[in-house]
């Protein structure tokens, strides 16, 4: 098992990319950096010419990987919602009991993320950031059914598909479980949204978290 997860990638739909950042130092450079770069001025204020600035290297060098940055966008938030969930097979493989299951799959989709050694090259914490503030401008675009269509949401929506399986299990008779999974996952980037920025329009702070709420929220709504 340990060599397994020493072994890990992350797999990412590869017409998201021109070329596997992760197959070169400078591809890892790239992602590296721009989750640095996208975290500090936002996705709006973030350019190539900028990155490659950043990172010593062409502007061109960068289109040899990705297309446009929508699909760097699109890269990063694949990427993390592929961690997210491998973290929540791992944690919850050896759980039996369905609610013990669900609850922990509620946990690590809610809770504040923790850097993991066995990816030196990202910064989890940091892209987690990214997902909750920029996210959303990766799907809410014109082009986002023939996106989808191509399997660039894949990971997102397997991942609402686990926690879906794990909602049933827990009471089988719940016609909206889709549904709930979904929520669970948009929802929880919204709560840490709100925390950090319109504390008045959230009940979650520092004595409250969004882990909190939404295992009152799912486990009141299952029952």
């Amino acid at each position: 098992m340990d060599q397994l997860l020493q072994n890990l990638k992350v797999q990412i739909n590869d017409k998201i990319f021109v070329k596997d950042p992760e197959s070169s130092e400078l591809g890892q450079r790239i992602i590296s950096n721009s989750i640095t770069m996208i975290h500090e001025m936002g996705f709006e204020q973030f350019t190539f010419k900028k990155l490659g600035k950043s990172i010593g290297s062409n502007e061109s060098s960068i289109y040899r990987y990705f297309e446009n940055k929508h699909k760097l966008l699109l890269y990063l938030t694949s990427w993390y919602w592929g961690w997210l969930e491998y973290q929540l097979v791992i944690e919850t493989l050896k759980i039996t009991v369905p609610t013990g299951r669900l609850s922990r799959a509620v946990e690590i989709i809610t809770q504040p993320i923790e850097q993991d050694s066995k990816f030196e090259h990202i910064d989890e914490v940091v892209l987690n950031k990214i997902v909750i503030a920029e996210y959303s401008k990766s799907y809410l675009t014109k082009e986002v059914d023939e996106e989808n269509r191509s399997g660039y949401f894949t990971i997102y929506k397997r991942l609402v598909e686990r926690v879906k399986d794990m909602i049933l299990m827990v009471n089988s008779d719940y016609p909206y479980p889709s549904s709930l999974s979904s929520t669970i996952l948009e929802g929880a980037l919204h709560q840490h949204f709100l925390k950090d920025h319109f504390k008045n329009l959230t009940d979650c702070n520092d004595q409250v978290s969004p882990t909190d709420y939404f295992k009152h929220l799912v486990f009141q709504t299952l029952k």
